[in-house]
């Protein structure tokens, strides 16, 4: 790290203006609210506007998060437009209103310029993102946009959720138990050679692997892996997990364990975006009880006697 870089790290956080709010960029997990944290839930419910997608509407409102769409004050909408929609404004049962802006892939910009305005007017504002904001999701953009349009005065926080892989691994049972990654298979900015280097590189290095936007070339990923691992190391194909039977892929939350060489096998099982597929190491292992079957990667060989 350069002398400057020093300088910058060490230096005292300016004073947030007291006339102005916070962005919140908030991971509320992979699915319905049981998965969210209760410090995501409190600032989605206490938050003056809040920008979410209609599916993560629809997921906040399952346990009141967000009020119902029966909540909106007839005949009065946000003054301010995004994307071409005016905010809904609510009324929370505590007399609390809050905007409610839709958010949509195609709009993020926009959408990140509405909320540094919001927060510059004073309002608290929590930008929606599934699972957790660091992992494939929004704190990137926020950042991005803040250097872009020298919002440098915007307080931003994130709050933090439970990614697919973490939420997937649960149902599976402790395949993550040693090393792993993440390797998103979306090649929308980088190219395929990367991802390759990627894949190559954890397999070699003996991670187990997490797959995220496993409708792009799955099997093409699959094909990289198999030639630095053998074919007959456990593999997952989870999808929509934390969320039940509001699955969007399968109509309901599925788990199939399998092996790496047969993953080709199961192309009807691998929906959309809320498919991630583990494969595992040669020391994971698929364990049975009396009810189902788990996949187990133990930490570094450890048995009963090291605990």
């Amino acid at each position: 790290m350069s002398g400057t870089e020093d300088v910058a790290a060490s230096a005292p956080a300016t004073a947030t203006p007291d006339d102005y709010g916070t962005l919140y960029v908030v991971g509320i997990g992979p699915g319905l609210p049981h998965d969210m944290t209760q410090r995501a839930k409190d600032v989605i419910q206490t938050a003056d506007c809040v920008v979410a997608s209609n599916l993560y509407q629809e997921f906040l409102r399952k346990d009141g998060t967000l009020p119902p769409e029966s909540a909106a004050l007839s005949g009065r909408t946000d003054d301010s437009e995004v994307a071409d929609e005016e905010g809904t404004v609510l009324e929370r049962t505590d007399g609390h209103t809050q905007t409610l802006i839709r958010s949509s892939m195609g709009k993020q910009v926009e959408l990140a310029r509405e909320a540094f305005a919001r927060v510059r007017d004073g309002e608290d504002v929590a930008h929606v993102s599934g699972g957790d904001p660091n992992v494939y999701g929004k704190s990137d953009l926020l950042f991005t946009m803040a250097d872009a349009d020298d919002a440098d005065d915007v307080p931003i926080e994130i709050v933090p959720g439970v990614t697919a892989a973490l939420s997937g691994a649960a149902n599976l049972g402790a395949p993550l138990s040693n090393d792993f990654c993440t390797i998103s298979l979306s090649d929308k900015w980088r190219g395929w050679d990367e991802i390759e280097e990627k894949l190559r590189a954890a397999a070699i290095s003996g991670f187990v692997v997490v797959l995220y936007n496993c409708w792009r070339d799955y099997e093409r990923a699959v094909a990289v892996l198999r030639e630095e691992r053998a074919d007959g190391v456990p593999a997952a194909i989870v999808n929509d997990a934390g969320r039940g039977t509001a699955g969007r892929n399968l109509d309901d939350e599925t788990e199939t364990i399998t092996t790496l060489g047969d993953l080709p096998d199961h192309d009807e099982e691998v929906g959309g975006m809320g498919s991630s597929i583990v494969v595992g190491t040669h020391e994971t292992r698929v364990w049975r009880n009396d009810y189902r079957e788990f996949l187990v990667t133990p930490r570094g060989g450890r048995d009963v006697d090291d605990f």
